[in-house]
């Protein structure tokens, strides 16, 4: 919510001339603290590249070998790395103290993950979906699955750039009031969000189906007792069967197949999984590029 559709769509043409290599952009003594509370593989990587490719460095604030790791207020501990690094990337559980660190740094502060949002995800998803559709214009975007922080970033980017976006999670499951709310305000046209427990009828004619993990990080405890909520709610063939026929697949990774998404349809030929995944170092790349010059 902190970028205009006019930035969004900004970020996502710097992305794609990254990707294209028709751009070169060089910050060099630019220095990125990364904070994750929270394990990584694409988003901790991705990010180290993109600011190598600008020329800055990454600094790794590891909170099990740093002092944030032993209580040190979040209020001190940003004041400090203000002086230190020229912009920070936070991945946490709790979204309070995301916004804790962005109170108190007077850098830019990015979200890397909070449990309300993935907002560096949504702008690879959008950004492979423009890639394979050229725009965002009659593109229906489903999503499957547990109504996370995945689900409120595709809705709240859907929103900015006027999509239509369904949501089928199992009732008791469905997103964060606060960002359907959001989304409502943003939209011109209410009935581009749709929010259903009905995966069949969500799927029907829609050119994107997205899923993802039905557990998050911190739901370990609660695997067995979601499983059994999320039967039918499987991305398989019979349900790709319904959707448009050029329709693809995306997934943020990992995947745990034969749950969320079947391996058949995770390997199909219309998986754009590795294409989204990629894209997550160029459209962090461009957002660097334009927090940092």
């Amino acid at each position: 919510m902190d970028a205009s559709t006019e930035e969004f769509y900004h970020i996502l043409e710097i992305a794609k001339n990254f990707k294209n290599r028709d751009l070169n952009i060089k910050l060099q003594d630019k220095v990125l603290g990364l904070i994750f509370d929270k394990s990584s593989t694409r988003t901790r990587v991705s990010f180290q590249v993109a600011m190598s490719r600008l020329g800055g460095t990454t600094v790794d604030l590891n909170p099990r070998t740093s002092q944030i790791g032993r209580g040190e207020p979040i209020r001190d501990t940003a004041r400090v790395l203000s002086r230190y690094c020229d912009v920070l990337a936070i991945r946490t559980f709790k979204q309070s103290d995301l916004e804790e660190y962005a109170k108190w740094s007077s850098k830019p502060v990015i979200n890397a993950l909070t449990d309300l949002e993935h907002p560096c995800q949504a702008l690879a998803d959008y950004m492979t979906i423009k890639e394979e559709f050229n725009d965002f214009k009659d593109v229906v975007l489903t999503f499957i699955g547990d109504g996370n922080n995945v689900a409120n970033s595709l809705i709240l980017c859907g929103a900015l750039l006027g999509l239509e976006v369904r949501i089928a999670c199992p009732k008791g499951y469905e997103p964060n009031d606060l960002v359907i709310n959001k989304a409502y305000e943003i939209y011109k046209n209410k009935d581009l969000l749709r929010i259903t427990s009905d995966p069949y009828d969500a799927v029907l004619g829609a050119n994107v189906l997205y899923t993802d993990v039905w557990s998050s990080m911190g739901e370990e405890n609660q695997k067995q007792e979601k499983d059994k909520f999320f039967r039918g709610f499987t991305i398989d063939n019979d349900l790709v069967s319904k959707a448009d026929k050029d329709a693809i697949i995306l997934h943020c990774l990992p995947a745990y197949r034969s749950k969320e998404i079947t391996d058949e349809v995770f390997e199909s030929k219309k998986n754009r999984i590795f294409d989204q995944a990629e894209n997550r170092l160029h459209a962090q790349q461009a957002l660097l590029s334009c927090l940092l010059q």
